[in-house]
């Protein structure tokens, strides 16, 4: 009769005994061997001939272990449902199971298993009201300005013109080694860079202003570079950073010149930045982009007010884990067995997940927050209008199916409703934690400390 023993061998930590009898794995052994008898295809033999004794020969071994194995796996799994401990993962094998199997001297068999149970806890950062800043960056005209000029330069072409006019104009060039005279060795690598003409050293750059297309400079990096300039110039364009090569002479071909026109400011171009707003004049477009950058900013500072949760929460909240029953569990607990020197690396990011998982997981209970299947689909739709530049009552016949082949897509939608979910999440534990609002300028929120500095 098999039986199951627990006992506590370290912090959280407990061993389980599997005992199991001859009785309990002898009969499932022999009932398995008929079974082989019966669909074995053994050349000589026609199917379900072969004699039991060449049957438990060829395969008897095997089939022993297996069944041995699978009737402790069986007396683990029921005491498991019976007493349901919390646990983490599933319960290990341990590494002193030195047994033995002979089908031939059939015995009883211990199995020892460790498992790690999940500790009670109280969040108790959750406690500290007004602890917490969430930010509203303000959207200055200047920002709104550039973002204007960037789009337009985004949207514009590239000409090339013959000699260099602006510092944002573009360099096209490629170099290779030779001697002071600009002879280039047989088989010499050539490399090539583009950048715009102030990223390049500034001696190099002058020098350039004074040839066209197709001319040629013959220089030595060390020469031309300022000591900031030169690690920066030989990982980029010479591709070599050791002193030697910084000392060497290269040809310097100018391939082309480019030169980026931005787009005209007119409602042609209004209406591809921006299809289906209808933006007829100035005022309006800078309006639109002054909404976009305020999505944009109200992520980023929502980001970072999660982010500020999240580490408040898993560095503040006291839990105490079964750090022993991890390590082994990552050591061996997976297909590959891992180094200590491998556990230990990882063991920080693994702690720190592990932490948030039981913390985020306490407060979904207790908050009861749910996504339902409508809220996946209405957010991915959402999603897929915006993209295409659609409103709410644009006609779009294929919506309907493109959803129904999005719903068998199990990754998105696995994504979208963690995503819901923890926003959900977030949202509330605002509330209870009753975050300061607090207004600030974009260089003001770019110089605060990482949101998770004081934590660590």
């Amino acid at each position: 009769m098999a039986t199951v023993t627990r006992e506590t061998i370290g912090n959280l930590h407990d061993k389980l005994v599997v005992k199991i009898t001859k009785e309990d794995y002898l009969p499932s052994f022999e009932s398995a061997l008929k079974k082989y008898s019966k669909n074995a295809n053994v050349p000589g033999f026609r199917k379900g001939q072969v004699p039991a004794g060449m049957v438990k020969k060829m395969y008897g071994q095997s089939v022993f272990v297996e069944e041995v194995l699978n009737s402790a796996n069986r007396e683990l799994q029921a005491y498991l449902q019976e007493t349901k401990p919390e646990i983490f993962a599933q319960p290990i094998a341990m590494e002193d199971n030195n047994l033995k199997f002979d089908m031939n001297q059939p015995a009883d068999f211990d199995f020892s298993f460790e498992i790690g149970l999940k500790p009670e806890f109280e969040i108790t950062p959750l406690n500290k009201k007004g602890a917490l800043t969430k930010y509203k960056i303000k959207v200055s005209d200047k920002l709104v300005t550039d973002e204007i000029e960037n789009i337009s330069r985004r949207a514009g072409k590239v000409e090339n013109p013959e000699s260099f006019e602006k510092d944002t104009d573009i360099v096209y060039a490629s170099y290779e080694a030779c001697d002071a005279e600009g002879n280039v060795a047989e088989d010499t690598a050539k490399t090539e860079d583009v950048v715009t003409l102030e990223q390049m050293p500034k001696k190099l750059a002058e020098q350039l202003k004074t040839i066209k297309p197709e001319g040629t400079i013959v220089f030595v990096p060390a020469d031309v570079c300022t000591e900031e300039e030169l690690p920066v110039f030989m990982k980029s364009a010479i591709h070599k950073t050791d002193e030697e090569a910084t000392k060497a002479h290269y040809k310097m071909t100018l391939t082309k010149i480019g030169r980026l026109i931005p787009r005209e400011l007119n409602e042609d171009f209004f209406a591809e930045a921006f299809p289906g707003a209808e933006i007829k004049d100035m005022d309006a477009f800078k309006e639109k982009v002054r909404q976009e950058l305020e999505k944009e900013t109200d992520r980023i500072a929502k980001d970072r007010m999660q982010n500020e949760i999240f580490e408040t929460l898993v560095h503040e909240t006291p839990i105490s884990l079964p750090v022993d029953f991890l390590k082994a569990w990552m050591k061996r607990g997976g297909e590959e067995v891992k180094t200590d020197e491998e556990v230990e690396k990882e063991f920080g990011s693994f702690d720190h997940q592990l932490r948030w998982t039981l913390i985020s997981d306490k407060l979904i209970r207790e908050y009861n927050i749910q996504v339902t299947l409508e809220e996946v689909m209405a957010d991915i739709k959402t999603k897929v209008m915006a993209y295409f530049g659609m409103k709410e009552g644009d006609d779009a016949p294929w919506m309907e199916s493109y959803l129904e082949k999005m719903q068998k897509e199990e990754k998105t939608m696995d994504e979208t409703y963690r995503r819901l979910l923890f926003d959900k999440l977030f949202e509330k534990l605002e509330e209870v934690m009753e975050v300061k609002p607090a207004e600030v300028t974009e260089e003001e929120f770019s110089s605060l400390a990482p949101s998770h500095h004081h934590h660590h």
